[in-house]
């Protein structure tokens, strides 16, 4: 496939593969984890996102919408406007205009027209050729540092082929590939796309698949057979385990996932990421809710005995 969603495109990047790497985010995840990051990159399609503090009540928005999906609230006066409904003088009061999310088509439209950058479309369209001429500008520093592209998402599975497009492409100039996957994608998908990449980074949430099934959406059978086939198949693979308050940070669920690291053939660590709400943000301006928004991160003590636990199966993990 020539072209696919892009949510984000991130320079510099050193927390997603060794060296200096871009890391590419597509849009599209089979997984709708409760914990979830990047809310914005699950759906396929391109998204609207409201930051409710940056709105300077000007009405740009109400007058672009072509769908007539952003409006005053009823109790807004509407004195001291033009023609086109923007405030031109007095106050505009506290009442942000409102959207109809039925009707917005996610045109960006209202973004555009947005002077305070409130408003934000997230994921557009790109081809292989643009994403790649971003990536290949930093050639000189994935030499300097050992680093490269990065695939994240999302899922870049879900865009598969769009993926390995862009795998092929980087292995053509010489630059090192990470994909960053939940590894939920049929085995046929994946062993196509294998040959293209220097480093898998695995993520791992859960081993029970009640849990699993409950908490992301989508059964954990095909992740796990999907990580043994990589591991067995000799490809440098990185688990990274989210440590989710409530989710995976007892005890049982620790040793489990430990336990089943050390019975692979080839595994290179594993990254214990301790959970952040950070996210929480990102949900409500998408007028979505978070299903942790009472969880708290975890101590450094308790990461800490995490961590010790793991390391007790003989695991690398990485501090």
């Amino acid at each position: 496939m020539s072209s696919g969603v892009v949510f984000d495109i991130r320079k510099y990047s050193i927390h997603d593969g060794p060296g200096i790497r871009t890391a590419v985010f597509l849009k599209g995840c089979p997984l709708a984890c409760w914990w979830c990051h990047n809310p914005e990159s699950q759906s396929p399609e391109p998204e609207m996102i409201v930051r409710a503090s940056r709105c300077i009540r000007c009405g740009a928005c109400v007058a672009a919408c072509p769908e007539d999906a952003i409006t005053w609230p009823e109790k807004r006066p509407r004195m001291n406007a033009d023609e086109r409904g923007l405030i031109v003088s007095g106050d505009a009061g506290n009442d942000a205009p409102v959207t109809d999310w039925d009707r917005c088509e996610r045109c960006g439209i209202c973004a555009d027209a947005c002077f305070a950058d409130a408003r934000e479309r997230i994921g557009r369209e790109m081809t292989v050729d643009a994403v790649m001429a971003e990536v290949v500008r930093d050639v000189a520093f994935y030499d300097e540092s050992g680093g490269g592209m990065t695939l994240s998402g999302g899922e870049p599975l879900a865009q598969w082929e769009f993926t390995l497009a862009l795998l092929r492409a980087c292995k053509a100039r010489g630059i090192h590939t990470t994909l960053d996957t939940c590894g939920f994608a049929s085995w046929s998908v994946l062993d196509q796309v294998r040959p293209y990449v220097d480093l898998f980074l695995y993520d791992l949430k859960l081993l029970d698949d009640v849990r699993h099934r409950e908490v992301t959406g989508a059964p954990v059978g095909p992740i796990l057979a999907n990580l043994r086939a990589l591991s067995e198949r000799g490809h440098a693979i990185r688990l990274r385990v989210p440590v989710i308050p409530g989710i995976n940070d007892d005890d049982d669920s620790i040793r489990h996932i430990a336990a089943f690291a050390a019975s692979l053939p080839r595994l290179d660590g594993i990254d214990l990421l301790p959970y952040h709400a950070i996210a929480a943000d990102k949900y409500a301006r998408m007028n979505r809710p978070y299903r942790l928004a009472d969880a708290r991160p975890l101590s450094e003590e308790r990461m800490a005995e995490i961590m010790e636990i793991v390391r007790g199966y003989g695991v690398l993990v990485k501090k």
